[in-house]
């Protein structure tokens, strides 16, 4: 029986309120699976884009941050520690980014599933713009050319919280990315591999609607989901 799911487009928001906003849906979440409110338990997915942000992990290092306060300022930046898995990454105008709220009780998966779920997604979604792409052994997130050496470059960050079985944070998809922000970090922890987008692959800028369009088509279809829009 497919799982229910809300569906939500934030658009270009403010990475601190759209953290917050994950956080308050986690915590209904949990509330209600533990009977403290009394209210129908639904997941949640959220679509949205953030201005010049860079955001590290609880276990990421600083010095991956390559820049200081007054750079951030320069190229009108901000600069977040959260509470997701990970090291560090951008987040920027023409990327999509995607914030599960899901209970992995209610999809009967754990932790490890979940993550290969939401890589295959976006490796279909790929597939349709004739962009092979695949997964790097010992890394998550969606790499091209992952089986050829020195031409490795990753194009879909992946970093999750999960709490009381409920994820939050999760992938962020370079579509029009301005990949020189890359220069600012040591992607995902990585000195020694490449960042690319979808219009960097295959030469053109593309729709940010149509690319969402399909992510949750191939997200409704791996994960067994219905979906409702909010």
């Amino acid at each position: 029986m497919p799982v229910k799911v809300i569906f939500e487009d934030l658009g270009i928001i403010d990475y601190k309120k759209a953290w917050d906003y994950q956080e308050k849906l986690h915590q209904e979440i949990a509330n209600v699976k533990s009977g403290k409110i009394n209210k129908r338990k639904v997941n949640r997915i959220i679509f949205c884009e953030h201005p010049h942000v860079f955001t590290i992990g609880k276990s990421g290092k600083e010095n991956n941050l390559l820049i200081n306060d007054s750079i951030l300022d320069s190229i009108n930046a901000t600069y977040y520690r959260i509470n997701r898995g990970g090291d560090i990454t951008y987040h920027g105008p023409g990327q999509i980014v995607g914030y599960p709220i899901f209970d992995l009780e209610q999809f009967k998966f754990g932790a490890k599933n979940y993550i290969f779920k939401l890589e295959e997604s976006i490796i279909e979604v790929l597939k349709e713009y004739n962009i092979k792409a695949g997964r790097y052994k010992g890394a998550t997130g969606v790499w091209i050319k992952p089986d050829v050496k020195g031409g490795l470059r990753k194009i879909c960050a992946i970093g999750i919280r999960i709490s009381k079985y409920i994820t939050m944070h999760g992938f962020a998809l370079n579509v029009n990315t301005d990949l020189k922000y890359f220069n600012y970090i040591n992607p995902c922890g990585y000195t020694d591999k490449g960042v690319t987008s979808i219009q960097n692959e295959v030469g053109r800028k593309l729709s940010i609607q149509e690319v969402k369009k399909k992510i949750l088509k191939h997200i409704i279809n791996e994960f067994e989901i219905q979906l409702f829009y909010f």
